[in-house]
């Protein structure tokens, strides 16, 4: 347990921003996810249609430093270009 005032402060400050993190996340995975569906599944129309958010949600997040911006960038290019070759 904290023993100082600013101790207490700090672990609360702490449980606040993993919860917030843990949200990022799980709205970072979730995306992958609905992207993969659309990928796996063959809609390839909704895919593209869901690339800009895709790329929105995942760029948010890398801002934060919930991810490295260098994962989420990796994400994206290897999404994008799976769309192409399937589009072909």
């Amino acid at each position: 347990m904290p023993n100082t005032k600013s101790a207490r402060r700090r672990v609360k400050k702490t449980d606040l921003q993993t919860s917030i993190n843990r949200i990022r996340k799980s709205k970072y995975r979730s995306a992958v996810r609905q992207m993969n569906g659309y990928i796996i599944s063959g809609k390839l129309k909704e895919a593209k249609n869901f690339l800009p958010k895709f790329h929105s949600q995942l760029m948010k997040v890398a801002k934060t430093g919930v991810v490295k911006k260098e994962t989420a960038s990796r994400k994206i290019s290897r999404i994008t270009q799976k769309i192409n070759l399937k589009n072909k």
